[in-house]
Order: C-alpha cells, then structure tokens, then sequence
C-alpha cells in the first residue's frame, strides 16, 4: 500500500511517502515557517522525487496531537482535502503515540513531551515490551513541574518541552526533536490502514486536550 503521511504536530513538520513497510521518503524543516506556507509542496516535492503521482496513493496517515492548534488544523484539512479528491482512507496517529515509536524496544519507558506553552506541557508515557509499544497514561496535559513529579523510574523524555522536566529520573537524548517524525507516523498509520482501523474525512478531528484560545474567547472566558 502507497501512504503519504502528513506530521503538523510541531514547527519540525513534514510528509513521509510509505511503499509497504518501505519510507520511499521523508521531508522534514525545523524553521519558522507556517505550515501552510510548505504543507503542499513538501508533499509535491515528495511525490516527484520518488516519481509517484497523487492519483497512486492509497492511504493516508496523519498526526491528529496533541500540538499546536493552528497546525493541527493544516495537517488536518490538508489530508481531509486528499481524502475527499482521491477517495482513499485515512489513519488518524496520535502525536505522542509517533514520537515513542522513533525508540523502538528501548529498554527504557519513553515519555514524549511537548510544550503546550501557558506553562503545560502535553505528555504520555510508553514502554516497550515482547508484544510491541505499550501506553500506559491517557494523553495529558500538565504543568512541567507535576509531570516531574510523576517520574519514579529512569525514563527517556524527548521532544521540545523535554527540557523543561526537571528530575533525577528524566535521560534526555541527543540531539532533540520537536516532534514525531512523519516516517513514523506513516509507520503507525501505515498499520492502522491494514486493519482497517480508518476514520471518514467528516469525523477527523484533532486531539487538544484543552479548549483553543479562539474557543475560550467564544465562550467568554479568561485566556491565560
């Protein structure tokens, strides 16, 4: 199965392409630029490069967060957009569920965290074992400080609010990520597909674990 996966979690984006189980390629820009700005030609890029056409592809994966709200919402309607055109299904990744899986087997747990900024940070925790990846807390979002406090083993804490968790049991790998990479989102979704575990385009929404400030606003309440 062709896959084209799409990662907006984060500012390090970007567009993996799945042959099977091979990455034919994966795009990848850790700057500030908005993803609106690079989404759809990264993912011409991708296509040309690997000398598919859009009208090939069978599958679609995508990182649904939690992340940043506003590119959550690129990587979301782009893929619904493609969905819709091509008629092909979608697999919904969750973000922190991508970013374990870029330590596969580690003999450690594995705690993805992201900087959710006014002073949270959105986190899970993994580990792996003879059967495979393994969540063992729901998806959170909490201050740095609680989540330190949580840790009470050796863990390996990655991504861009790793920093910011401070305790004796975090091991931090280098060099940092900001976020998953789309290869493993196309990895996860890739599986997903195969099982028939797929989502409408109507249906896709993202993960936030918190209401947008845009929402706050509408409901008349105090922005942090």
């Amino acid at each position: 199965m062709r896959v084209l996966a799409v990662e907006t979690s984060t500012l390090s984006g970007g567009a993996a392409l799945l042959d099977g189980e091979l990455v034919v390629g994966e795009y990848v820009l850790d700057v500030r630029l908005t993803h609106s700005e690079r989404l759809m030609a990264a993912i011409d890029r991708l296509l040309t490069d690997a000398g598919w056409t859009v009208g090939e592809l069978e599958g679609l994966a995508v990182a649904v967060g939690p992340g940043s709200f506003t590119g959550l919402r690129v990587g979301l309607s782009t893929v619904k957009g493609l969905a819709l055109a091509l008629s092909i299904p979608i697999a919904a990744v969750p973000t922190l569920d991508a970013m374990a899986a870029m330590l596969p087997f580690a003999a450690l747990p594995i705690c993805p965290v992201l900087d959710a900024r006014k002073g949270e940070v959105y986190a899970s925790l993994y580990r792996w074992d003879g059967d495979g990846m393994r969540r063992e807390w729901d998806y959170l979002a909490i201050t740095p400080d609680d989540l330190s406090r949580r840790l009470d083993e050796p863990v390996i804490v990655l991504g861009d609010g790793a920093d910011q968790i401070h305790s004796a049991h975090a091991r931090r790998i280098r060099p940092p990520r900001r976020g998953p990479s789309p290869a493993c989102v196309a990895s996860l979704g890739h599986a997903r597909l195969a099982m028939a575990d797929t989502i409408p385009a109507a249906d896709l929404v993202p993960i936030y674990l918190r209401p947008s400030e845009a929402e706050l606003k509408r409901r008349g309440a105090p922005v942090r």
